[in-house]
């Protein structure tokens, strides 16, 4: 009887530490699709800070290890003329954001914070990237670049079309990543020398909430974002051209270890209740 029992609750705890070393992390992506050629927006830094916001969310934390996005690059000029890439991670709005002043634009409701909360540059070492061409010649139908002004001359209609290399950027993130469940803006931005980058819109086909749309706004707007739809062009919603890979963290050694724990002192109570 006492084998037994024994046997049993060893069988519990070893099933825990079997299970600790042999479960592995989930896989985590997203993608909002390939570029559409309606739209192309302004993602110029460091200096000029011309910034394009698109949202993703997740149910589950996840650890974000890689990213693509795909946009144009004006002035003929070579890839090795870009000289730096910067992806920042910000809240919907009002997380990291001042609620009392008055904004400067038509609405924040399901905008970007007024600050990111994480990011990661080239300079800096926490990313690397890829350029490739993958269309030398793409036109879109519209852009915004220079046409961001504040509440109540936002609505420009627009820059017009621009033509230029399409060009993804392929992201490794050195340094991941991590975030609990939620819904976030993905704000990358490209310095080119002798040229623009503009971030290429997507089609968008999931309503609201589940899916907003893209956000920009240049250093004189800050920290207020306008829709690149409703404000700034005066119709539509467009999203923009990206995707994200990374993993769901399997659970804790310690939670399964403390499974297994559970199992052996049950066992042992039952040792004494025959």
């Amino acid at each position: 009887m006492h084998v037994k029992i024994i046997g049993t609750a060893a069988s519990a705890f070893a099933f825990a530490l079997l299970s600790a070393t042999s479960t592995g992390a989930t896989g985590f992506s997203f993608s909002t699709g390939n570029p559409d050629g309606l739209m192309a927006m302004g993602a110029v830094g460091p200096n000029s800070q011309i910034e394009a916001a698109d949202d993703f969310s997740t149910t589950v934390p996840i650890t974000i290890t890689s990213a693509t996005f795909t946009g144009l690059i004006t002035g003929g000029v070579p890839l090795s003329n870009i000289t730096e890439v910067n992806i920042d991670l910000y809240h919907v709005f009002p997380i990291d954001s001042d609620t009392v002043r008055t904004p400067n634009v038509v609405t924040r409701t399901n905008s970007p914070a007024d600050t990111e909360f994480d990011g990661r540059n080239s300079t800096a070492g926490t990313l690397t990237f890829t350029p490739g061409i993958t269309s030398p010649t793409f036109t879109a139908n519209n852009s915004v670049l220079n046409g961001i002004h504040p509440f109540p001359n936002q609505t420009t209609g627009g820059d017009l079309s621009v033509t230029g290399q399409e060009v993804e950027f392929d992201v490794t993130f050195t340094t991941p990543f991590s975030l609990p469940p939620g819904h976030y803006f993905f704000v990358p931005t490209v310095a080119v020398t002798g040229g623009d980058f503009f971030w290429l819109s997507a089609p968008k086909v999931i309503p609201a909430p589940a899916d907003l749309q893209t956000w920009m706004r240049d250093t004189a707007l800050d920290p207020d974002w306008s829709r690149v739809g409703a404000d700034i062009v005066g119709a539509g919603a467009f999203n923009a051209s990206f995707s994200l890979v990374g993993q769901v963290p399997e659970p804790s050694t310690v939670s399964l270890l403390g499974l297994g724990l559970v199992g052996l002192a049950v066992a042992r109570s039952r040792r004494h209740h025959p």
